[in-house]
Parts: structure tokens; C-alpha cells; sequence
């Protein structure tokens, strides 16, 4: 029973991520870089994240001086790093391609989990894998020369997915002192200062204003603090390769949000990549039942 319930909060997680252009393209329309929206979801993650913990207890909000690094993994070395190249993907290429080009992530995680964690490369495992990156390219349009994304944009993409895989090894050495809210408080603040300095914080706040607000908090709640915590504390009842790979739900939402809502572009590779990643997360989630 709780193995299940650590699966379906890393799906919901891969959902509630995979919406998040519902909320980036109008902050991006109001007049915010990706730098500045990365920096008002990390600021408000902070705030609602700092007000539950001190309702909830606020013991989970200490930590050891010496333990700062974790933080600092999860939040300046992953979340902010694969957000940036996340978010201009999005605005540059589309929200479809972005999502996938994410999760090439998988392919880093186990890489990572078998050099740090020594969870085993297993045949599904690699066959899980191989489907989802080929699934990747396929949705790209690098295979067809559609010409949907430059190389360049190409390679930003690539980079979302490494700085996406170091959450899961960060994430899971701080798993082993902290708990999962402790561990998504302190990636969102350390993750907000890190890009304080360089998003010009007089204009941003001349910004935002009470309709932006609810798009805001929408962002900062739906797409930041509830999938982390869904994502870390899932992670304590799986392997992070295995959730790294389950998470890859997110592509479904993300194409069938911007073939919705945007109008991007739809296209038979485009399906069967989509169709592929899918395979893959049912298939690794019908063995471990």
C-alpha cells in the first residue's frame, strides 16, 4: 500500500509540473524574464512553504551549518540552473519540446544513481530508458528536420534535464538527515537569493500586481511547493532511478497543454514520441506492482 502511494505522488508530481506553462506564458506576456519568474515562484515558494512549516513544526526548519551544500545542490546547482534553461526553452521552443527535452533527465538520473547510490542498471531499466529518449527526439522534430528547435535551443534543453537530474541525487543524500518539507524549503530560499542579485527586483515588483497575483500564487503552489513535496517524499519508497523515469508523465501533460492551449503543433512523431515515455512509465510501474 505505501509503495503505491510513493508512486502516485511522484505521477502527481510529473502532473502538476506538467501544467506549469499555463502560468509561465502570461508572466512571461506581463513583462518578466525567465530569470524574474524563476525568482518571484522561488520567493513565493519560500513565504507559503515558511508560514506552513511554522504552523505545522517548526523544528523542521533547523538544520546543521555543516548540511548547507544539500541545499545548495537542490536549490542553486539544480532548481535554479535547469529552471532557467526549462523556462527559455518553453518561451524559445515551445512548451511541448521543453517538457520533453526535460526528461532526458531519467538518463542522468541512472547514470548518477548507479554511480552514487549503486542501484543496478536492469534490462527494464534500460529499456525504459532507451523508450523514453527516443520518445525525446521524437517530439523534438530533430529527427524529421521539422525545424521546430535550433541546436542551440537543443542543447539549453539538455541542460534542464542534467540540472533536473541533480535534485534527485541531492535531494537523496538530504533525505538521509532531513525531512522532505525541510529539504523543499530550503531549494526554494537558497534557490530565490541565488537569483536575487540579477533580476532587477525595482522593476519586478513595479510588475506584479493583484491580477497577476493569482497566477503567482498559482505557480508558486501548484507548480513549485506541491509536486517537490510530492516528488522528495516520494522518493523515500522508491529508487531514484525508477521515480526519475515515473515522473516522465509530465511530457503527456505538457504536449497536450500546449497542443490545447497554445496551439503548438501536433504531429504523428510527435504522438508516438509522446506514446513511447508513456509506455515506458506503465511498463516499469506494471512490474513493480
Amino acid at each position: 500500500m505505501h509503495s503505491r502511494i510513493y508512486l502516485f505522488e511522484v505521477i502527481a508530481a510529473g502532473i502538476l509540473w506538467g501544467i506549469i506553462s499555463i502560468f509561465l506564458k502570461p508572466l512571461n506576456s506581463a513583462g518578466l524574464s525567465p530569470m524574474q519568474i524563476l525568482f518571484v515562484r522561488g520567493a513565493f515558494s519560500s513565504v507559503i512553504m515558511l508560514i506552513f512549516l511554522c504552523m505545522k513544526n517548526r523544528d523542521l526548519l533547523k538544520f546543521r551549518l555543516k548540511d548547507i551544500w544539500m541545499f545548495f545542490g537542490t536549490g542553486v546547482i539544480s532548481l535554479t540552473f535547469f529552471s532557467l534553461c526549462y523556462f527559455r526553452t518553453i518561451i524559445e521552443a515551445g512548451a511541448s519540446i521543453a517538457v520533453i527535452l526535460l526528461y532526458t533527465s531519467p538518463i542522468f538520473v541512472l547514470f548518477f544513481s548507479y554511480i552514487f547510490f549503486h542501484e543496478k542498471f536492469t534490462r527494464l531499466k534500460v529499456i525504459a530508458l532507451i523508450m523514453t529518449f527516443t520518445g525525446c527526439i521524437l517530439v523534438s522534430g530533430l529527427m524529421t528536420g521539422s525545424g521546430e528547435i535550433t541546436p542551440a535551443g537543443f542543447i539549453i534543453g539538455l541542460g534542464a534535464g542534467l540540472g533536473y537530474a541533480l535534485y534527485s541525487v541531492f535531494s537523496r543524500l538530504a533525505l538521509r538527515k532531513y525531512h522532505p518539507l525541510t529539504i523543499t524549503f530550503y531549494t526554494f530560499l537558497l534557490s530565490a537569493c541565488s537569483i536575487a542579485p540579477f533580476c532587477n527586483l525595482p522593476y519586478v515588483c513595479s510588475v506584479i500586481n493583484l491580477n497577476l497575483l493569482p497566477v503567482i500564487l498559482g505557480i508558486s503552489l501548484l507548480c513549485a511547493v506541491l509536486p517537490y513535496i510530492f516528488y522528495t517524499h516520494g522518493m523515500t519508497g522508491l529508487e531514484t532511478g525508477k521515480a526519475a523515469i515515473f515522473v516522465t508523465v509530465e511530457p503527456l501533460v505538457g504536449t497536450l497543454t500546449g497542443i490545447c492551449l497554445w496551439g503548438e503543433p501536433v504531429s504523428v512523431c510527435k504522438i508516438l514520441g509522446i506514446a513511447l515515455i508513456f509506455a515506458a512509465v506503465i511498463m516499469l510501474g506494471l512490474k513493480r506492482s
